[in-house]
């Protein structure tokens, strides 16, 4: 099959490797129906962390499931599921508390799982899937091509800019900015909305970024930085929002957030840290801000999302504005690396 493997900065390419099989009796195979660049696929591709060996990549995919091994229960071939961008096994104490993603037996796409068996990663044409019951989240039915999309940013990007207005404690009447105009943090000016904030601030310098989020219920939209934005943010907000959604993870993303919160104010964040994020704890003794968050659980989150992408209440998959096919993968990259696309999909 056709898999993507990393190389090494501003170097990926779409190789043949090995078909993958089902090799435990909790495996399922998976025919995959759709991929897409993550913005945490743009540190190694930077360079930002380093590749000492080609490796595969990509964590977000949705599929057909074509074979499951003897324990599997909850699937059958021919049902279309939902991949998060990590295994759980649904089953231990803290997927029963909801944290998926600390899961005992957990493992990533593109190295090996808990096991010691390797397990192929989303950007290619099939996917061995570990502890298929725990992991996996079969839909509805199989989404047209209108709702393709839409489905699957429910493998991530939906539900990590969920995690952080959760984190936040965003609800009824809230106020709140948003650190971060990609995939995550405009998923995140819909969770926010739909938890029922009051007013939303967008931090964005991109027109196009900004009327997307307008769309997704943003009522203020601040170009400004540093302490320019947060005083913007501030002065329209009448002292500041309650919450701040940090959806970068940069040192100057989370100084950022710090800085624009109220004094008492809570900040989520689900940035892949990168770059060096600190926390100045002098400053948030200071002033009482509070920060929670980190990566996000989404495999808790895909049933209550999906019932919304499904009626058409939320429509999230609109942050894919491009698509190309898996054989033009390397443009997928560079398109988001360059800023010409807010993320890009793959089909295969």
């Amino acid at each position: 099959m056709r898999a993507t493997l990393i190389h090494g900065p501003r170097d990926v390419r779409l190789e043949q490797v090995p078909d993958p099989a089902i090799q435990r009796p909790t495996d399922a195979l998976v025919r995959v129906v759709a991929s897409c660049v993550c913005g945490s696929d743009l540190w190694p591709y930077r360079g930002v962390r380093p590749t000492k060996q080609p490796r595969r990549i990509g964590h977000e995919f949705v599929g057909v499931v074509e074979e499951v091994g003897a324990d599997v229960r909850t699937l059958r071939p021919g049902q279309f599921v939902v991949a998060p961008f990590t295994v759980s096994d649904g089953t231990c104490a803290h997927c029963r508390n909801g944290v998926h993603t600390s899961c005992v037996h957990s493992s990533g796409w593109g190295g090996d799982d808990a096991e010691g068996v390797f397990t192929d990663a989303g950007q290619g044409e099939f996917v061995r899937v570990p502890l298929a019951d725990g992991t996996l989240v079969a839909m509805p039915g199989t989404p047209d091509a209108d709702l393709l999309p839409h489905v699957l940013t429910l493998t991530d990007v939906m539900g990590t800019g969920h995690h952080a207005a959760l984190s936040a404690g965003v609800g009824p009447g809230s106020t709140v900015a948003v650190v971060g105009d990609g995939a995550v943090g405009l998923c995140a000016v819909i969770a926010a909305k739909r938890l029922g904030a009051e007013r939303v601030v967008a931090l964005s310098r991109h027109e196009s970024r900004q009327a997307l989020a307008r769309e997704f219920g943003a009522t203020d939209v601040v170009a400004e930085r540093g302490d320019e934005g947060a005083a913007a943010v501030r002065d329209l907000l009448g002292g500041g929002p309650d919450q701040v959604l940090e959806c970068v993870g940069t040192k100057e993303s989370m100084q950022q957030a710090l800085d624009t919160a109220r004094p008492g104010g809570q900040v989520g964040f689900v940035g892949v840290p990168a770059g060096g994020p600190e926390l100045p704890v002098q400053q948030m003794f200071g002033t009482n801000v509070g920060v929670r968050g980190g990566i996000a659980p989404v495999r808790a989150y895909i049933e209550e999302l999906a019932a919304e992408v499904w009626s058409g209440t939320i429509q999230p998959g609109r942050v894919f504005d491009l698509v190309l096919p898996l054989d033009e993968v390397a443009e997928a990259y560079a398109a988001m690396d360059e800023r010409r696309a807010i993320k890009s999909m793959l089909l295969p």
